[in-house]
């Protein structure tokens, strides 16, 4: 390393070993800094990084310095995340389904950076990534970086859509490329997925952003804008079951109040809730009536019964006759 250089990049690694071997547990002393920067061909003495702590206070860096007898030991205090906020981080990639367990690894490698090395060994967080159920698409980060840019730049996009089979083996769905109009990712059931607009048959469709392919912006400008200005986001995500298909319906429920707790934390403090007798609640919801939204409403027991609409009510009891039915064939 040329000498000029060295001197003029000492701050950046006084910086670096401050960063990696201090917290407010741990300190670093004048001599192990001299003896680091001389490893890196870099000559100081101990009243020149005396001046460097001072200056990297003037810009900013809570640094303390700790009295010893051989010389005084530094930490650096503040730092952009605490401890529990990126323990936090470490938990979400590890328990997000769509990252794959190779790139969960590596994130977690990248948070550990922004803590000391006494304190990365904390967000260890013993968390068995193998063992949970995640996605095996690599690129799914360039995927989520297409489609951003196609939603920003008002752009559509073209993708390759696939699905299991019975061999376990993922296959092309439907016809070899698809082009929509990309209008907005959701967080849903631990998985991600692209909203978007089918200008072919004029509805909004869902896809599962870990069996998208082949993602590409397109020159052609993105349709459908109508339609998302006028959609609340925020309620057609709590309305969608598993994101799979259904009509969107007002649909009123009697169930017992001893569940107010487990509606409240599906739909959302904002449902219309209205007390009866004998310790039971009406709630009214809009959901797309689906399979899925069926199968909770099955979940919660036989207290629970759609009210209204009736033609609601009556596709219910179809689809719970028609479980009993198959199961009473075996």
């Amino acid at each position: 390393m040329a000498k000029s250089f060295g001197q003029k990049a000492k701050i950046l690694f006084i910086l670096r070993y401050l960063e990696e071997y201090t917290d407010e547990n741990k300190s670093i002393t004048t001599k192990q800094i001299l003896e680091k920067l001389s490893e890196e061909g870099i000559s100081c003495d101990r009243k020149t990084i005396y001046s460097d702590m001072e200056c990297l206070k003037d810009l900013g860096y809570e640094i303390e310095q700790e009295p010893t007898r051989v010389g005084g030991g530094w930490k650096l205090l503040s730092r952009e995340f605490e401890l529990p906020e990126l323990k936090l981080l470490v938990d979400a990639v590890q328990s997000s389904r769509f990252i794959t367990i190779k790139k969960s690894r590596e994130l977690i490698k990248k948070i550990e950076k922004l803590t000391s090395n006494n304190e990365a060994t904390k967000l260890n967080r013993q968390v068995f990534v193998a063992s949970r159920i995640k996605a095996e698409n690599e690129s799914i980060f360039y995927i989520v970086d297409n489609i951003q840019t196609g939603i920003q730049e008002n752009k559509q996009i073209s993708f390759t859509y696939y699905e299991w089979n019975d061999k376990k083996e993922l296959v092309v769905k439907g016809q070899d490329k698809r082009i929509v109009s990309p209008w907005s990712l959701i967080w849903k059931d631990e998985n991600y997925y692209l909203l978007a607009f089918d200008s072919e048959k004029k509805v909004a469709k869902h896809f599962r952003v870990d069996k998208m392919r082949n993602v590409e912006v397109l020159k052609t400008s993105r349709e459908g804008g109508d339609w998302f200005s006028k959609l609340d986001l925020a309620n057609y995500a709590d309305s969608t079951f598993s994101m799979m298909g259904g009509e969107l319906e007002n649909v009123t429920i009697d169930l017992p109040d001893k569940l107010v707790g487990v509606v409240i934390d599906r739909f959302g403090k904002d449902i219309t809730i209205q007390k009866l007798e004998n310790e039971r609640i009406r709630i009214r919801v809009k959901v797309q009536t689906s399979q899925q939204f069926f199968g909770w409403l099955a979940g919660l027991g036989g207290g629970v019964v759609i009210h209204s609409p009736e033609e609601v009510r009556q596709e219910y009891i179809k689809n719970l006759k028609e479980i009993i039915e198959s199961n009473e064939m075996l």
